[in-house]
């Protein structure tokens, strides 16, 4: 006779349960960004990350969150005998955050593991042309899957979070590959705040990318990477690295596209020139 009544109670729990996991996970999350921040992992920040120190003091607080509630929910992984310690996670996870300042974050919510190499590494994919397969090994810096980890090597990421004005910085170019695929979809286009922003979007940034493509065919020196031109997916992830890394040039070349980067991440970098 109980059993019934059992179900009953389960069901109902569950229910509650998927009904109030929302406001759970919020709770959980303001608890861990309003956590102490450890001062060890402040003295990364400033020996690691000089572009935190641009940062007004309000986004540098905001950070400081970001990087807890990151740290905590994200699964670190070396490979090649790396081991993985405070100084390699806090160096990622700050770089990786800066794209979330001033603006409502999920923190990557599809991407669950970052794995880590000491450097550079050597990449097996596999190509299929008709009924033949070929593999192909290639040397790479970084990578971002689709709702799968992001990979990279720790000593390319330490160079990119030191050095802020070459505009090459693998966690930045990885990590808007992340944001680029919120919406389901790697294509250059992330999700936007408004139905009307993409037409305005598509005009702007299509228009710069063939631009790109015709220049870096010509020969022509450019202000964005000539990475950029391989695909809409890579224009976008080497523009955020100019926006964040060289705000100024990005401005004075290309006003309308450093216009729509700036609606998007909802900061300006050359405010923080200031600092």
């Amino acid at each position: 006779m109980l059993l019934p009544y059992l179900i009953l109670i389960c069901i109902v729990g569950f229910a509650i349960y998927w009904l109030l996991k929302p406001a759970i996970k919020r709770y959980y999350t303001r608890k861990v960004f309003n956590k102490e921040f450890p001062p060890a992992w402040l003295e990364y920040l400033y020996t690691r990350i000089p572009l935190y120190q641009r940062l007004p003091t309000h986004l540098q607080r905001e950070l400081q969150g970001h990087i807890n509630v990151f740290i905590a929910d994200k699964e670190f992984i070396g490979c090649e005998d790396l081991v993985i310690t405070d100084e390699i996670r806090v160096t990622i996870a700050a770089q990786a955050c800066i794209l979330l300042l001033n603006r409502p974050s999920q923190y990557y919510p599809t991407l669950k593991t970052i794995i880590v190499y000491p450097s550079a590494y050597i990449a097996k994919t596999i190509e299929q042309d008709g009924p033949l397969e070929e593999t192909d090994l290639q040397v790479r810096l970084g990578e971002s899957w689709l709702n799968g980890p992001v990979v990279l090597s720790w000593d390319h990421a330490k160079h990119g979070a030191s050095d802020i004005y070459d505009a090459k910085n693998v966690v930045l170019h990885e990590f808007a590959h992340q944001l680029d695929g919120e919406d389901g979809s790697c294509d250059g286009v992330p999700a936007l705040s408004a139905h009307s922003n993409y037409v305005s979007w598509a005009r702007v940034c299509s228009k710069q990318y063939s631009k790109l493509v015709k220049d870096v065919e010509r020969g022509t020196p450019t202000t964005i990477d000539a990475y950029g031109a391989t695909n809409p997916a890579e224009f976008f992830a080497v523009v955020t690295e100019t926006f964040f890394e060289k705000p100024l040039q990005l401005k004075k070349k290309h006003p309308a596209l450093y216009q729509h980067m700036q609606g998007y991440y909802k900061v300006d970098p050359i405010e923080w020139l200031h600092q």
